[in-house]
């Protein structure tokens, strides 16, 4: 044996103990992953029975009992959402996922607590075992839980919808229909003025589109246009909903409108912050549109030039404070209510991100208290957390400049600011 072998011999032996212990500690800490998640599990349901025991208690008696449990329910996960700055619908999906791991699976529960599976394991078993009917589930379990034990989750998924297929009393046409009523649009702002959207509906009409953008992405690109496939798959979809540009027309002219073109068949009611020094032409600071955050000026300007309803906001440059007068009345007028709007963003909650045109416009002192209608008084919120603001225990303290302090109903405080100026 050389000496250049017996080196590589006691280098190779070198990585595997190393490797043998970084797979030791990788499995260990995973292991108290799972352990965690387990106690978790635990304490969100034992927070959801907390909620309904009390509802009577701590839920105005003016909501009927059905109301006064949700109310409780939900008034608890925001409490805990923003002790550990989660939105609140994480908290309240997880509390659910909870409440049916630990009533509904305590083999699944007890497995988890032991390591031997992981939290997304058990997430798998739990989303499939909600449509397994309730004297099938013990055979559901026990058939799926060694699976998990033993494979990944994607393996365990596909095994787990099997066997759901297999026990599910309804056929798949009857719940074929009752998942389409969940069908919805999602929209979700991403960085340098991009977003994302995604569609859920049923699953020959996403076939259908991709089809159609799959076509007119491969037209576009035989004739010759040099975007990237990803590139043209995007675009003919913007084309599509926008345009109505299908394969048809694609066949007649090939190449795909690009995104600036596309840009032009917007028309919405936009409303977009400028800085003063940029609608003068002596700064470039990007413009803000309402609902997604900061795009550039000439994006902003091609959209406004279409849009059958524009407002313009314009904020003094050294401060970024919307230029609006108060009034000494209830009913807020329109331009107070979208300087508040535009001042505050989304719902002022803290973690709740609903968009502001789409929340009421709160007297953070109450009109009959002696609240005034201005802008050191009025606050966005949502109808979940303008209601929840009543609840015994909650407080909303309005301070100046738009800041605003929650305290919980368990003692807790939250502040929360206006987004400042973003540029």
């Amino acid at each position: 044996m050389t000496e250049t072998t017996s080196a590589a011999i006691r280098a190779g032996d070198e990585y595997a103990a190393q490797l043998a212990e970084f797979s030791d500690e990788w499995v260990e800490l995973n292991r108290q992953q799972a352990v965690l998640d387990a106690r978790k599990a635990r304490l969100l349901a034992r927070s959801a029975a907390y909620a309904d025991a009390f509802a009577d208690a701590t839920v105005p008696a003016i909501f009927p009992p059905a109301e006064r449990q949700a109310l409780s329910r939900r008034s608890t996960c925001a409490a805990l959402a923003m002790a550990t700055r989660m939105p609140e619908q994480t908290v309240q999906r997880a509390t659910n996922d909870a409440e049916r791991l630990v009533n509904d699976a305590p083999a699944v529960l007890a497995s988890l607590e032991a390591g031997r599976i992981s939290a997304r394991h058990a997430q798998t078993i739990i989303d499939q075992l909600s449509d397994v009917p309730t004297a099938e589930r013990a055979v559901f379990l026990a058939e799926v839980l060694p699976v998990a034990e033993e494979s990944t989750d994607a393996n365990l998924r596909k095994r787990a919808r099997i066997l759901r297929e297999r026990l599910h009393p309804e056929s798949i046409t009857t719940r074929a229909v009752r998942s389409e009523s969940d069908r919805r649009v999602e929209f979700e702002a991403a960085a340098d003025g991009m977003a994302w959207v995604r569609l859920f509906t049923t699953a020959p009409i996403v076939q259908g589109i991709i089809e159609r953008v799959e076509t007119a992405a491969a037209e576009s690109g035989n004739a010759g246009d040099t975007r990237t496939c990803a590139q043209l798959q995007a675009d003919a979809l913007a084309a599509l909903a926008l345009t109505g540009v299908t394969p048809e027309s694609v066949m007649s002219s090939p190449v795909l409108p690009h995104p600036i073109e596309v840009q032009e068949h917007i028309k919405p009611t936009v409303q977009i912050t400028v800085p003063a020094l940029t609608v003068a032409g002596v700064s470039d600071a990007p413009a803000t549109l309402d609902g997604y955050g900061p795009i550039d000026p000439e994006t902003a300007a091609r959209i406004a030039v279409n849009a059958p309803s524009f407002t313009r906001i314009l904020v003094q440059p050294e401060t970024g404070a919307v230029l609006s007068v108060g009034r000494n009345q209830y009913r807020v007028p329109a331009d107070l209510q979208r300087a508040v709007r535009q001042r505050d963003g989304t719902c002022r909650a803290p973690g709740c991100g609903k968009r502001a045109r789409a929340c009421d416009l709160d007297h953070s002192v109450a009109w009959e208290d002696g609240g005034t209608t201005d802008v050191g008084n009025l606050a966005c919120l949502c109808r979940h957390h303008h209601r929840m603001k009543h609840l015994p225990g909650w407080n909303l303290d309005h301070q100046p400049g738009g800041v605003l302090d929650w305290t919980t109903p368990d003692g807790k405080h939250h502040r929360t600011e206006p987004d400042p100026a973003p540029f």
